[in-house]
């Protein structure tokens, strides 16, 4: 086993979920991941946890035969909201065999199914619980690399001095904090503004994404206004949605297009009223992440992005009073802001073709 599989595993419990003696873990993977999967057993053991294997993460065969074959309503799993409400940890591990094998799967049906699942992942959501990579051949093919470069690609991000990172994004998430109104830029295609107002900005340093490496928070859900042209690729469901363009009034998509598989991003929008405003702005700052891998674990942390998600709004990043966007669903997308683009933070750029005014 490479050796540094051990220490990605020991990075999980030690820094990202804080495992504690007598917690109960469970480990959602895909099989193609059985190395991580033993390292993580035998730290578990170590810290006198103890762990549980399910495999529940998408990509898989099983889960394509059950929603393809599935007729009429979705209900609740009440077996599996057991689980989650026992459970103190949850590590959810990505990493499959056929990044594509979800891709014949009607969009309504999976928005459907996020519907009635929902309950699931806030259960999942308010426990400590972190979603990391393991580096599986189908994936560094999606990325068009080979094994041994994404491998190393992949524990270069991840394998880091996680508190060196959470020093540099402080800076960013003291401008923030307290900010109004941020305005987002980017050649003639996006001009978007929204209200921060009173919502906390996080500092994501690999406690909950491993790799980590953005600050985030919420827009108001009514306050996003203006155009944005998500230059950078979606990967959902299967398929690559490509140019995404949105226009916002009042909080609202109120317009919407795709070069290439526009019907997966209407799906998205279709899923409920909360899919239809923003729940997140993220600001890539983990310029150890150099290229795009159609991962968005991975690309939304890039260095010179900001991504904004469609959706449900996380509870820690809406301040106390304020409305926090509710949605099944939480679909991230990236603008690239290395050229011809700016942060407007209350009228001051503070970052300006990726570079930020604390780094000059």
């Amino acid at each position: 086993m490479d050796p540094r599989v051990r220490e990605h595993a020991e990075t999980i419990c030690n820094h990202s979920v804080d495992l504690q003696a007598g917690d109960s873990v469970v480990i959602d993977a895909h099989p193609v991941a059985a190395d991580l999967v033993t390292a993580l057993h035998e730290v578990i053991a170590d810290r006198g946890a103890n762990p549980l294997v399910v495999q529940e993460r998408l990509g898989k065969r099983f889960q394509r035969a059950f929603l393809r074959t599935h007729d009429g309503d979705f209900e609740l799993p009440s077996h599996v909201m057991a689980l989650y409400e026992e459970m103190d940890v949850y590590v959810a591990v990505r990493g499959s065999d056929n990044v594509t094998q979800t891709s014949d799967v009607d969009p309504e049906t999976r928005s459907a199914y996020a519907q009635a699942t929902q309950e699931l992942l806030d259960e999942r959501l308010s426990k400590r619980w972190v979603l990391t990579q393991h580096p599986a051949p189908a994936n560094a093919q999606l990325a068009r690399m080979s094994t041994e470069g994404y491998e190393n690609f992949v524990w270069d991000a991840i394998l880091r001095d996680w508190d060196e990172v959470r020093e540099f994004q402080a800076r960013m998430v003291e401008i923030l904090d307290g900010a109004g109104e941020v305005r987002i830029v980017s050649g003639e295609t996006t001009d978007v503004t929204m209200s921060v107002a009173g919502n906390p900005t996080l500092n994501d340093h690999a406690e909950r994404n491993l790799p980590g490496g953005e600050v985030f928070t919420a827009p108001a859900p009514d306050s996003v206004a203006g155009e944005v042209h998500f230059d950078k690729p979606l990967y959902h469901q299967g398929r690559e949605v490509t140019d995404v363009r949105l226009e916002f009034e009042d909080g609202e998509v109120v317009d919407h297009a795709a070069a290439k598989n526009e019907a997966v991003l209407t799906g998205v929008l279709e899923t409920d009223e909360g899919a239809r405003r923003l729940g997140e702005l993220g600001i890539g700052m983990n310029r150890a992440i150099d290229r795009f891998t159609y991962n968005m674990l991975f690309d939304e942390k890039m260095g010179d992005t900001v991504h904004m998600a469609l959706g449900r709004a996380y509870e820690d990043t809406v301040g106390e009073g304020n409305e926090r966007n509710q949605s099944a669903v939480h679909v991230d997308m990236i603008v690239d802001m290395s050229e011809d683009s700016y942060i407007e933070v209350d009228g001051e750029r503070v970052q300006e073709d990726g570079t930020f005014v604390f780094e000059e």
